[in-house]
């Protein structure tokens, strides 16, 4: 794994706050190419605008992720945007951004059938894929404690909105059913989405409560690191999954071009 700050090798004195407060996006990159490089960028913009108030330059993340890759032709790849500059006693003033590149083993899909633990937990800021992950890793860890695979979100409002990392969907027939809660955005979902559409897969978004679950075709969560990964049960609740549902997600994902960075 490796660490490159701002086109340069991390140094631990300069990450003090990179963990902190800031965001990121993560992508699967194969031969300097990842699926929906425009998806990537947007997310790193916009939220940089709302967590920094600064624009961010995005030709310099390009040139930084650029570097980072050019020796690997599988990589799993986090770009982490912070600012060293931010002034904690007026923190609403605008910071200038830093670009802390990390990179790893590549990550294959899973189809291994997933058993989740419902919980009860909205995160903060839910449209922003930001570095707040400690009720993400410790429900997710009191999960796995408790004998499952991973925990699965249900709002105030009693909705299921995703799980630990993951945006998760369902197959109702012949129609895909995202569900109506806060949530993050998922770069795969968005490209799922975009592929639906373009092979004309209904698709629509709900409101779904646990209970709703077992009427379902199936059950599956999605991220950059799997498509359509199965789900087996809810808390006791054995759940139905359709062999075709992995093919339909696949497929609609699969069908965004691969972007060269």
């Amino acid at each position: 794994m490796t660490f490159e700050l701002n086109g340069a090798p991390a140094r631990s004195e300069d990450l003090a706050g990179a963990f902190g407060y800031g965001h990121f996006t993560a992508m699967q990159v194969r031969d300097g190419k990842v699926r929906g490089l425009d998806v990537h960028l947007n997310r790193l913009v916009t939220s940089t605008r709302r967590m920094f108030a600064s624009e961010l330059d995005t030709d310099a993340v390009l040139g930084y992720v650029r570097h980072a890759i050019q020796s690997d032709d599988a990589l799993s790849v986090r770009v982490l945007i912070f600012s060293r500059a931010m002034d904690w006693s007026d923190p609403g003033a605008p910071a200038a951004p830093d670009v802390l590149v990390r990179t790893g083993p590549p990550k294959e899909h899973e189809l291994t059938p997933l058993r989740l633990r419902s919980v009860r937990y909205e995160r903060v800021l839910p449209e922003v894929k930001h570095v707040g992950t400690f009720g993400l890793v410790h429900h997710a860890r009191e999960a796995m404690l408790a004998g499952y695979d991973d925990a699965l979100f249900v709002d105030y409002q009693g909705r299921v909105s995703e799980a630990s990392i993951w945006n998760v969907g369902f197959l109702d027939g012949g129609t895909v059913v995202w569900p109506q809660a806060p949530v993050l955005d998922g770069i795969a979902q968005q490209l799922v989405r975009k592929g639906l559409d373009r092979n004309g897969i209904p698709q629509e978004t709900r409101d779904v409560r646990p209970a709703d679950l077992p009427k379902f075709n199936a059950t599956f969560l999605t991220n950059s690191e799997s498509v359509g990964w199965p789900v087996a049960s809810v808390d006791d609740v054995e759940l139905p999954f359709a062999p075709e549902t992995t093919r339909i997600l696949t497929e609609a994902y699969e069908s965004n071009p691969w972007d060269e960075i």
